[in-house]
């Protein structure tokens, strides 16, 4: 399993590296035992906690409410619980070498 990807009660934590402003959100791969992700979202009023969770729920196909921030809401470092999901089946969606 990936450093980034945890097996919790319920579902799965993830260890996040957020890369706010960029041209667009997507999931860029693996950086110091986390996963990175860059999000168009400015790092203003929690409007890339917000993209975070957006792109999170899509990726994942679940509901938004699944999704909760853990750690890091002013952090470019977040811990992220996504409830509902196998672990297994989030390292499938997320293929990074």
């Amino acid at each position: 399993m990936k450093p980034w990807l945890k097996a919790v009660a319920g579902g799965v934590e993830l260890l996040v590296l957020v890369q706010p402003r960029a041209s667009r959100s997507r999931v860029i791969g693996e950086h110091d035992g986390r996963l990175k992700v860059a999000l168009a979202a400015a790092p203003v009023d929690g409007e890339a906690n917000a993209a975070l969770i957006d792109l999170l729920a899509a990726l994942f196909d679940v509901r938004k409410s699944a999704i909760a921030l853990s750690e890091g809401e002013t952090s470019r470092r977040k811990r992220v619980k996504v409830t509902g999901l196998d672990a297994r089946a989030a390292e499938a969606v997320i293929c990074v070498p």
